[in-house]
Formats: C-alpha cells, sequence, structure tokens
C-alpha cells in the first residue's frame, strides 16, 4: 500500500508568550480539530464563550462610525442637490429673463397726474386724480411715516440688496410655525418693482421678474430714493394712493402733520389696505396699529412714553367716501379744466377763487338749517352759492353731504327760479322807460288761457313798481313782461348772465324757466357792481409743479351790461324787498342787504338770492325727486339761511354802500388779501359811489324818473300817458 503522502502548511508567526510555536497541521487536521474543538469546548473556545468576546469591533465605535458617515453623505448629497438646485434656478432666471426687454430700456413709468386744488390763500382742498395726492419728498412728509413702514414692512431696508435672504427664511420659519401665512418675504424695493411694472397675478414668472426689476432698481436708484417712490405710490385703501392721499382721506391733514399713532395706522393699512381701511372697519385698523407700533418700540424707534401715548390716541373714524364740501368745487374744477389746459399730461395745481373760511361758514350754515328743519319741513336738500363784484366763486356747496351725494345741485340742476326770475322782468321794464314809482294795476288779468294770481290770493289795486316787486305780486309781473315783450326778458337775462335756454313766454314774468342756482346768483351781480357783468368763474390760475403758468384768467375788464341808472333803481327796489317785503328774513345788521325770494308751484322749490356792495350769495332747498315741502317759501328757510351765513361772512368788516351809481370796474381778485380783514371785502371798499347822470334820469332828487300821471305811463318819460288796456296786455305794447 502507498505511503499516504502529507502535505505540511506553511508555519505562521505567532505572538504569544514572547516565542513563537510552530504548529503543523494538514487541511483535514485542521477541519477535524476544528469540528472537535467546537464539540468539546477547547479552552479557547471556552474562553471566549465565557469572557463574551467577539471577533469584531466596540459597539460604541461603530456607531459613532455609522453616525459620521451619515452626516459625511447628507453635506455630500446637500451639496450635490444644492449645485443642481442652483443650475435649475439659474436656468429659470435666464429663460424668463431673456423674454423680459433689455434692461436698457427699462424705466420708471410715469406717476399718474395729480390736480392739487388750492383756495385763494393757497390752503389744500382737494386733489384729484388717480392717486388722489401729491407726490412728497421725504423731507416733506412726517418721519413717522417711513419710519413706521419700515418697522412692519422691511426691517432690513437699509442692508439688503433688493432681495432680502434673511428676511425670507424668517418669514418661511414663521409661516411653518404658524401652519398659515403670517409673514410676507417680499422686500420695499420688490413690492415697488410689483407695484411699478408687474401685474398682481402670482406665477413663477411674474417672481422672477420681481427679482431682477428690485436687483436693478437698487442699481438705479438710492435707497431714499426707493423708499419716497414707493411712499407716493403704494395703495393704502379707500381709493388712496401715497401718503399724502391717505393722510388727507383718513385724517383730513397734510402727511407732514401726521402723529406717530396716525403713521402707525397708515403702516398698518399695507397689509391689506381694503379690510384694514379706517372707513371701512376702524377696530382691525387699530388692531393693526398697535402692531406697528410695538415693531417700532422693538426696534428702538420710538420710545415706551412715546408708544404709551400714541396707543392713547383716540380711534380714526373715516368716512366711507371722500367728504367736505370742498369736493364739489373739486369736481367742478376738474369739469372746465380740461377745456382750459387740454389734456392733462404732468401734476398741476390750480389755484381757485375759494375763500376757504367762507366754504366752511356756508357748509355749516347749510347743514345747520337742514338738521334743524329737515324732518319737520320735509325738506331734504340744499345748496349755496356765494361769489363777489367780478363772478368769482367765493363759497360753493352743492348738496348737503358729499359724502352721500355727490351731485351738485348747485351747478348742475336746473330749476325754476319762481320770483328769484321777476328782477330781470323788471329790470327791462326799467330800461324801456319805467321807474320804481310807476303805476300799475294790482288786479285779476287774463293772458290768453293763463290767469296769474298773487300768492296771497289778493288784490291790492293800484301800486308802484316798487311796491309789487316789495310784495312780488305776479300780476303786475306778468303785465310787465307783455309790455316788453318775453323775447324782451329773454335777452336781458341773458345779457346778465343767465345761460339756460329760456322760453319766450308769458309765463318766465314767474319763473317757470329752469335755470341754475349758480348762474342766477351771478345774474344778479351786475346790479351790486354797478352794471358790470360778473361771469361766475373758480379757476383762477393754472401751473404746473414747478411754477410755470398754463392758464391764468382775471377777469379784470368785464363787459357793462346795465345802466348804472338802472341798476340804482333795481338796487333801491330789492332793498326794499330785504327791509319791508317778502326778504325781510334776510335783513343784516349794519349793511344794506337786497335781494329778492323765489318760491315754485307747490313748494317744490324755496330760493332767496341776495347780495351785498361785498358778495352775492343765492341759496336754494327742495328735494332731489321734485316732492313739495311743507309751505317753505323763499323768504322762510333759504332767506334765514342766507343771513346766517351773510352775517358771519361780514363780520368785522365796515359796512360798505350798495352803489347808487356807475363806479369803475371792480378789480378781479389776485391772490389773499393784506393785512386784516378778508380779500372779498377788499375788492369792492376802494369802490365809491358815482352820481346817476342826468342825462339818463329825471331830475327827482333821487335820479329817478317823474313817474306818469296815470296808471300804466308810457315807455319814455316825455311820451304822452296812456292807459293800458288787456288788448294792450295780450298784444305786447
Amino acid at each position: 500500500m502507498a505511503r499516504k503522502k502529507t502535505t505540511r502548511s506553511r508555519i505562521e508567526p505567532s505572538f504569544e508568550g514572547g516565542r513563537s510555536k510552530a504548529v503543523s497541521r494538514t487541511l483535514a487536521d485542521d477541519r477535524v480539530a476544528g469540528k472537535s474543538a467546537a464539540k468539546s469546548g477547547s479552552a479557547p473556545a471556552r474562553r471566549r464563550k465565557k469572557t463574551g468576546t467577539k471577533a469584531r469591533r466596540p459597539k460604541g465605535r461603530t456607531s459613532r462610525g455609522r453616525l459620521t458617515g451619515a452626516l459625511r453623505a447628507m453635506v455630500y448629497w446637500c451639496f450635490v442637490l444644492a449645485i443642481w438646485g442652483g443650475i435649475a434656478i439659474a436656468g429659470v432666471v435666464i429663460f424668463y429673463g431673456a423674454r423680459m426687454p433689455s434692461a436698457a430700456t427699462w424705466t420708471i413709468p410715469d406717476r399718474s397726474p395729480n390736480v392739487k386744488i388750492v383756495s385763494v390763500r393757497g390752503e389744500t382742498m382737494a386733489n384729484r386724480g388717480a392717486t388722489g395726492g401729491e407726490a412728497l419728498l421725504l423731507g416733506e412728509m412726517s418721519p413717522y411715516i417711513p419710519e413706521a413702514v419700515i418697522a412692519i414692512e422691511d426691517r432690513r431696508f437699509y442692508s439688503h440688496f433688493g432681495v432680502d435672504p434673511i428676511g425670507l427664511a424668517r418669514a418661511m420659519v414663521a409661516n411653518v410655525m404658524a401652519g398659515r401665512l403670517v409673514q410676507g418675504g417680499s422686500t420695499l424695493t420688490q413690492q415697488l418693482a410689483k407695484n411699478l411694472f408687474l401685474s398682481p397675478e402670482r406665477t413663477v414668472e411674474r417672481k422672477v421678474q420681481e427679482v431682477l426689476l428690485s436687483l436693478w432698481l437698487e442699481h438705479r436708484f438710492t435707497k431714499d430714493q426707493i423708499l419716497e417712490m414707493y411712499l407716493n405710490r403704494v395703495f393704502f385703501g379707500s381709493g388712496a394712493y401715497g401718503v399724502e392721499a391717505a393722510s388727507r382721506r383718513y385724517f383730513r391733514k397734510p402727511a407732514r402733520d401726521v402723529s406717530l399713532a396716525e403713521a402707525a395706522l397708515l403702516a398698518g393699512l399695507l397689509k391689506a389696505p381694503s379690510r384694514l381701511s379706517p372707513a371701512r372697519d376702524p377696530k382691525a385698523a387699530e388692531d393693526r396699529a398697535q402692531v406697528v407700533l410695538a415693531a417700532m418700540r422693538d426696534q428702538g424707534v420710538v420710545t415706551d412714553s412715546e408708544t404709551a401715548t400714541a396707543l392713547t390716541s383716540p380711534q380714526v373714524r373715516a368716512k366711507s367716501y371722500w367728504t367736505g364740501s370742498e369736493n364739489y368745487v373739486a369736481d367742478l374744477v376738474m369739469q372746465r379744466l380740461p377745456g382750459l389746459v387740454g389734456k392733462i399730461a404732468e401734476d398741476l395745481v390750480v389755484d381757485t377763487t375759494i375763500d376757504f373760511n367762507l366754504q366752511h361758514e356756508a357748509e355749516k350754515a347749510l347743514r345747520t338749517a337742514l338738521a334743524e328743519n329737515g324732518a319737520k319741513l320735509n325738506v331734504s336738500q340744499g345748496a349755496l352759492v356765494s361769489i363777489d363784484g367780478t363772478g368769482a366763486v367765493r363759497a360753493l356747496i352743492g348738496g348737503r353731504e358729499y359724502a352721500t351725494s355727490q351731485f351738485d345741485r348747485a351747478t348742475d340742476a336746473l330749476r325754476q327760479p319762481g320770483s328769484a326770475f321777476k328782477p330781470f322782468v323788471y329790470t327791462a321794464a326799467l330800461e324801456q322807460g319805467r321807474t320804481p314809482v310807476s303805476v300799475r294795476n294790482d288786479a285779476p288779468v287774463r293772458i290768453g288761457k293763463w290767469t296769474p294770481e298773487n300768492y296771497d290770493s289778493k288784490y291790492r289795486g293800484k301800486v308802484t313798481l316798487s311796491d309789487a316787486l316789495t310784495d312780488s305780486l305776479n300780476t303786475v309781473a306778468a303785465q310787465l313782461v307783455m309790455e316788453v315783450g318775453p323775447k324782451t326778458v329773454v335777452k336781458t337775462a341773458h345779457r346778465l348772465g343767465i345761460e339756460a335756454p329760456l322760453q319766450a313766454n308769458a309765463s318766465i314774468a314767474l319763473g317757470t324757466s329752469e335755470v341754475t342756482l349758480l348762474e342766477l346768483t351771478g345774474a344778479y351781480a351786475p346790479f351790486m357792481n354797478g352794471g358790470y357783468k360778473a361771469t361766475p368763474h373758480v379757476i383762477r390760475r393754472v401751473s404746473t409743479q414747478d411754477g410755470k403758468v398754463l392758464y391764468e384768467n382775471t377777469y379784470d375788464n368785464p363787459p357793462r351790461v346795465l345802466d348804472p341808472a338802472v341798476a340804482a333803481m333795481m338796487n333801491q327796489m330789492l332793498v326794499r324787498v330785504v327791509e319791508e317785503g317778502t326778504g325781510h328774513n334776510a335783513k343784516l345788521d349794519r349793511w344794506l342787504a337786497a335781494g329778492k325770494t323765489g318760491t315754485t308751484q307747490s313748494y317744490r322749490d324755496a330760493l332767496f338770492v341776495g347780495y351785498t356792495a361785498n358778495l352775492a350769495t343765492g341759496v336754494w332747498f327742495g328735494n332731489d325727486d321734485g316732492k313739495p315741502m311743507k309751505k317753505v317759501t323763499g323768504g322762510g328757510l333759504p332767506a334765514q339761511t342766507w343771513k346766517q351765513f351773510m352775517q358771519v361772512a361780514h363780520s368785522g368788516l365796515p359796512p360798505v354802500s350798495l352803489p347808487i351809481g356807475g363806479p369803475v370796474p371792480p378789480v378781479a381778485i389776485d391772490g389773499p388779501g393784506s393785512g386784516e380783514g378778508d380779500a372779498v371785502a377788499d375788492l369792492v371798499r376802494g369802490l365809491a359811489p358815482v352820481p346817476v347822470s342826468r342825462d339818463a334820469t329825471g331830475a327827482t332828487g333821487q335820479g329817478f324818473l317823474t313817474p306818469p300821471a296815470d296808471v300804466g305811463g308810457g315807455s319814455a318819460p316825455n311820451a304822452n300817458p296812456k292807459r293800458t288796456t288787456l288788448l294792450d296786455i295780450l298784444m305786447g305794447n
């Protein structure tokens, strides 16, 4: 049997016991030995089992290794994702940026032009235009406004480059923690870019464009310029764009006078202008303002004492619409402005003829009359207009409350003037030679199928024209119309200032043709100024923001429309109306006043138009739907309201007599009056009465023609006396 061949294994070094021992085994022996050892529990195996040691690394060291590996992997993948995310974002930016026009062509769009309307003394009455307010420099507004806006909207405004990553991250964290949108990440620069160039839609393209435009704005303009543009264009709710418009809308004051509490309210509106507007929800606006104040205090912008004072400020309550009677004036200006300067393409300043003090007094008088008498007399509306001897409108009230009705009843409403039209009838008669002491017969008169009656249904027999006008006798006025001819009366009224079309018929004697209160009042002015036309006007000058005058109207050369002798006789008769006639409720203290009442059929309209040497003022009361009032006549509520306004308007001024002759043409206003007193009075103080020339009148000692001996005297002082018959009246002779 052949000898079995054995193979020795390689001797491996050993470090046990400091000596090396060689153990020679075959692979089979090794396997067998291994199995035997495992079964028998050899000493080394038992020792390993007993001590619990295994052939692996310690547990703590392994956990730390795994954690380190995971962190390394996370950093690696985050880095990879950041690279790819950056590439993706860059691609999106490049894609949408390529669709935008070249940056070289980017320009700031023009702000919608604003029209600033000021009084005769330079007080701002209103702003008109898409923005509702003029643009201001930062130095022209209250410093609290930009501080409040920055504190609540973009606290890092002066440190970021147009986009604020820190602010964006902070907003994201706050929104995640709250579970809803509580903060926005857009900077003021981004908001400005959106307002200037972009639509409000929320898309990736719009957001990319917003960022690019923000970077361009930051590169092109300084921080103050960006903030200034933002504050002048941002929407503050209730139709107000910009801080000036918002300040006047909610506080009725310019932005430079805004307090800390008011600035906080304005800044708070930016979050939701329409919802937080104090015109809609004063409580919500106040709560938001307190949040702004807290932010300003936390950032050290204001002190604790300033914050406490602001928190105790009364709650702001604004009307739901622009209010104040001056807005009627502003609307009238905007109606007439394009006809004077053409298309409005830039900011303009319109100097008006309005005296703001008189405007407030007129508004107060009208509202008081309606508040005290409206309900019991069934009258809901009123209007008042006051002009000086040049036709300059010094006060204009178009209705009871502009906030509830913007319809201007002083300039746009056509109403029957009633007996307030009679002065034009008498003027036409005087121009044909009749006088205040010409006599007519107050008796029943029939003109065709029309039989005019007096207000009290009584007849007085023979009366003078002065008596007839004093008592507002309808029969005599009808006779005069037929004597001079209805067409002559129409021409006379138009010459003096009535612009509305008039019906040339007999009933015109009772004011049946409709006119506006403004033109009716203006047509009375030639009586007060000695016979010169006083064209009603409210715009005195129009200029650009830098002072370039585009239009100026001085009305310094008015045409003569009335003989001074006729004006003197009309004054004499109309003074009697106030002193002892139907207008006695309008009698003033110390000032000589003249005027005429007017009441239409069924008490639908009641008017009083009167004048002094300073002002001609017309007052109307009625209802928009034409419903009758409860026996309100022109000599009642209108005359009383006229007196209340005119008494205050003339307070402290030395009395000036009404002209009894032909003074020089009145001088048009040219800005605020100098020294103490009212600028209105300055226009006529220097107008001395001029005696009536004898070639225009008789020699009765008062400048009046010698009355005829019989009733119905001729048309001239030398005409043969002839009794007027019914046939003459019907024929118009």
